[in-house]
């Protein structure tokens, strides 16, 4: 798998994986996250032209990718990433967040449904630009706060986003996550 910085072509696929992403999180049990229209092709266009917005996509036969029917360069799963300041973590409820160092946030990030290890790669390739990563999801979200358990994330508390809607707040340092 490969990280890329998504551009204006992309914006088509990135909001069918959306979608389908929205699919899946009402089937699982959480249909009130991303509703059925988050996240707008403007917020996702505004993170293309800022250099936010990221795609993983396939390698191809000759990383073994072959069995799983992935094309080289085929769309596996967006999000958005970067190293500043998020508002909505300012204020926490709970435990509070491990530390107060520069972060890397990690927003809608969302599955094409094919390419196993996609969140995992993501998160490595994450904490490769940044050691500490936050990022939050809905409390209905049980698909999402697994995942970023299973790769080291911690659970900090209850933030709030702009509109007042509640979220979990995870957070992934490195000196937690490094193996000795």
């Amino acid at each position: 798998m490969q990280i890329q910085k998504a551009e204006l072509k992309d914006l088509p696929q990135m909001m069918i994986i959306y979608q389908r992403a929205r699919e899946f999180m009402r089937e699982t049990g959480n249909p009130d996250q991303w509703k059925d229209s988050y996240p707008q092709e403007e917020v996702v266009r505004r993170g293309i032209e800022e250099g936010k917005a990221w795609l993983c996509t396939a390698d191809g036969p000759e990383d073994g990718q072959e069995e799983d029917g992935l094309t080289q360069g085929e769309v596996l799963g967006t999000f958005y990433f970067a190293v500043e300041d998020d508002p909505t973590y300012h204020e926490i409820e709970g435990r509070g967040w491990l530390n107060h160092e520069p972060y890397g946030v990690i927003h809608r990030i969302a599955s094409s449904g094919r390419g196993k290890g996609f969140a995992r790669f993501c998160f490595a390739w994450a904490a490769g630009q940044c050691l500490n990563l936050r990022i939050d999801t809905h409390e209905d979200n049980w698909v999402m706060q697994h995942v970023l358990e299973k790769n080291g994330f911690v659970q900090c508390g209850m933030i709030h986003l702009a509109d007042g809607s509640p979220r979990l707040a995870y957070h992934r340092t490195e000196s937690l996550t490094s193996k000795p």
